[in-house]
């Protein structure tokens, strides 16, 4: 291999650029802003600040935390439900206020005083949902007519009843214990803070009302039109932030025993900054309450720490504005411009260099040359299928074959005219099998593993596989099952395409050209699913040799056959049986004379096979080019193959006409002849195979004759 191609290998194969995208499609991703601008901001604060880490220090920052916090939940909550909350500030007085009232002026006990803060987020929580909410008027402007009728209010009320909260006698452990106790090392606040931030995470991720709140947050037209009563929606995440802004002000009320003037000022705009540097959108539907978390504790310690600094109040504005114009510039343009950053980094070709084949033109005289005898193929469902991937036959001779609808097609035998919707399975159904009780086996695209019993009643095998360590994307979830076929055993062998790609994504897959595909058994006595081999480049057919030993699978952006042994001395090893062919495998069944038939859904193009060897070209074509005018690998013609034990070509014939099956993605042997699917096809096809045994059928072949 040259040295520039040495270097292309190395390049794109070893150096894992591709994993940048894999992380920027995570949901986790969107973390990483604000988890950075955390560690800044504990680094720089904890280097220039003297004692920054003591006990003491840490301890009363974390309790101004847990009142902080529980205040930027509820903004959270007003914001993922595509509201905002500025009266959130005036709450958290009235709230305060209420509490030192009834504790120290009325002198009832903490329990009532709790009460009464509670009931009066409850109500101006309230009023913001019914005016926001049900009577749709402009949430901005409504809370913040809210902010400055509740400000006014308490400071009304705080003029009048100042002094006889400092005469006041009353007192009690508890409330001192609120405001300035720690259970095992924590304040009550941090304790409350975090119960509060578990249960509303759990909600909003694990609940019917939590998803609801995100689908109004998303699209309230949506939201609607999917029967959520929205109005309710909004007005009940209204009341969830009073009611945060209300246990904030009864526990600031604990600690400092009393409310004045500076109560609650710009905490409206410390909870919206937070909620915002936090990663959650201003417009609703995405973020999280880790991410509001986060939030708090970057704007807490970015105040606290210039305080102590000796920076003035007018510094500490300055900071936060400029914080919440950054995080409302990189909230919105990442949210425009996620899905181009994907497209530029996501597909990451590789270099690979595919082998000198054989010809499969008429007339070159080689095993593998191509003739027109399927032209010949008789049509069955002729205008009345969608995509036959697959097709097989039962002992009573009836056709069975998948659709893009998401159906399982029954054909009545003999003639094959008559036909019925078998089951419905959804997604789209691709490699079929019968096991030895009659269920009929099959690998639907994006879904997994499935079995449809002889009363049509549809069980899901198989969903997932162990996941990867060393894997950034969820290589757990089966992305692209193909094709599948059972053991002696009743083990079903199965392919996965690819991990990184959906199934209508093959063209993305077939550029990039990673080996990602892969082989595994599901043992239908555990319930377990294994991967047995990983890292080629699109598996796809498999096929049980007839002596039940080993697997054939097809590797189809590789155009190789490997052979997996599951007995014997071989056991668990694979070996390539046929390489370099000119078509691209598809499935491998069983045929009559002991040999197996092999589909090819495209055929190899020189121009292909070249732009493999130029990564960068390929990651160009994808990001200046419409998909439309992608060089991808030709599957407008194909064929099908019949090989032998040994992986000899032993015939080979196609449809030169283009007009029947110029793509063949499938074929059934079955009683002397042969049936024909194909992905993009509106047909199956029917050919006579001169010579073959009139009596074989795949039934009997797997699992014997019925006594």
């Amino acid at each position: 291999m040259p040295l520039r191609n040495r270097w292309q290998a190395w390049r794109h194969g070893l150096v894992p650029n591709h994993v940048i995208g894999e992380i920027l499609t995570k949901r986790w991703a969107d973390n990483a802003i604000p988890f950075l601008a955390l560690v800044a901001t504990v680094a720089v604060f904890g280097t220039a600040i003297a004692g920054f880490f003591r006990p003491s220090a840490l301890q009363e920052t974390a309790r101004q935390l847990g009142e902080f916090s529980i205040v930027v939940f509820g903004m959270t909550v007003v914001m993922l439900g595509g509201g905002i909350d500025l009266s959130v500030g005036s709450i958290f007085a009235l709230s305060t206020f209420a509490a030192v009232f009834v504790f120290f002026i009325l002198e009832q006990p903490v329990w009532l005083a709790l009460a009464a803060a509670i009931a009066t987020g409850l109500l101006c929580g309230a009023v913001n949902g019914y005016l926001v909410g049900y009577l749709r008027l402009r949430a901005f402007i409504t809370t913040l007519v809210t902010f400055i009728l509740g400000r006014a209010l308490f400071d009304i009320l705080v003029t009048s009843y100042a002094a006889k909260v400092q005469l006041s006698q009353a007192s009690s452990d508890v409330w001192d214990y609120i405001g300035d106790g720690a259970f095992h090392g924590f304040s009550v606040s941090v304790i409350l803070a975090a119960v509060l931030a578990a249960v509303t995470h759990v909600a909003l991720t694990r609940s019917r009302p939590g998803w609801h709140v995100l689908a109004v947050g998303g699209s309230r037209r949506s939201a609607h039109n999917a029967g959520i009563r929205v109005r309710r929606t909004v007005f009940l995440t209204y009341v969830f932030s009073g009611f945060c802004a209300s246990i904030g002000g009864f526990l600031v009320a604990c600690r400092l025993s009393g409310a004045g003037p500076g109560t609650g000022v710009n905490l409206e705009i410390l909870a919206l900054t937070a909620a915002v540097v936090g990663g959650n959108s201003l417009g609703g539907g995405r973020g999280s309450i880790p991410k509001a978390l986060m939030g708090a504790v970057v704007v807490l310690l970015m105040t606290n720490g210039l305080i102590r600094l000796g920076y003035g109040t007018g510094t500490n504005q300055m900071v936060l504005g400029i914080m919440l114009a950054a995080a409302v510039i990189i909230d919105v343009r990442w949210l425009k411009n996620r899905h181009k950053v994907l497209n530029e980094l996501y597909v990451a070709p590789v270099y690979f260099e595919m082998g000198e084949s054989q010809s499969a033109v008429p007339g070159s005289g080689t095993s593998y040359e191509l003739d027109n005898r399927l032209s010949q193929a008789g049509p069955i469902g002729l205008g009345e299928l969608e995509g036959p991937e697959d097709v097989i036959l039962d002992r009573d001779d009836h056709l069975y074959c998948g659709t893009r609808h998401g159906e399982i097609v029954r054909f009545f035998a003999p003639g094959y005219e008559r036909s019925e919707v078998f089951a419905h399975v959804g997604g789209f159904p691709l490699g079929l099998a019968f096991d030895r009780a009659g269920n009929l086996v099959t690998c639907v695209g994006a879904m997994g593993l499935y079995s449809i019993a002889p009363d049509r009643t549809v069980t899901r095998l198989s969903a997932e596989t162990a996941r990867s360590r060393t894997s950034i994307i969820d290589d757990a979830r089966l992305r692209d099952p193909n094709d599948c076929d059972i053991a002696p055993d009743g083990r079903i062998y199965f392919t996965d395409s690819t991990t990184r790609y959906d199934a209508h994504d093959w063209a993305l897959d077939s550029i990039e050209n990673r080996p990602t595909g892969r082989l595994l058994v599901f043992d239908p006595k555990d319930g377990s699913t294994r991967t047995l081999l990983s890292g080629y480049r699109y598996t796809n057919g498999v096929c049980i040799a007839h002596d039940g030993r080993s697997l054939f699978f097809a590797e189809s952006w590789a155009c190789r056959v490997h052979r997996y042994w599951l007995e014997g001395p071989k056991a668990g090893t694979v070996e390539c049986v046929i390489r370099d062919m000119p078509g691209y495998p598809d499935n491998i069944n069983r045929a009559s004379d002991g040999g197996y038939w092999m589909a090819w859904l495209g055929m190899r193009t020189p121009s292909f096979d070249l732009s493999l060897r130029h990564p960068g070209m390929r990651k160009r074509m994808t990001r200046r080019l419409p998909q439309d005018e992608w060089l991808f690998p030709n599957i407008n013609t194909g064929g099908v193959v019949k090989f032998d034990e040994a992986g000899r070509i032993v015939d080979t014939f196609g449809d030169l006409t283009g007009v029947s099956h110029p793509m063949v993605t499938s074929m059934r042997e079955h009683k002397g002849q042969l049936f024909v699917g194909g992905i993009l096809n509106n047909r199956i096809g029917r050919f006579t195979l001169p010579g073959a045994d009139p009596d074989w059928t795949g039934p009997d072949s797997y699992w014997g004759r019925p006594s």
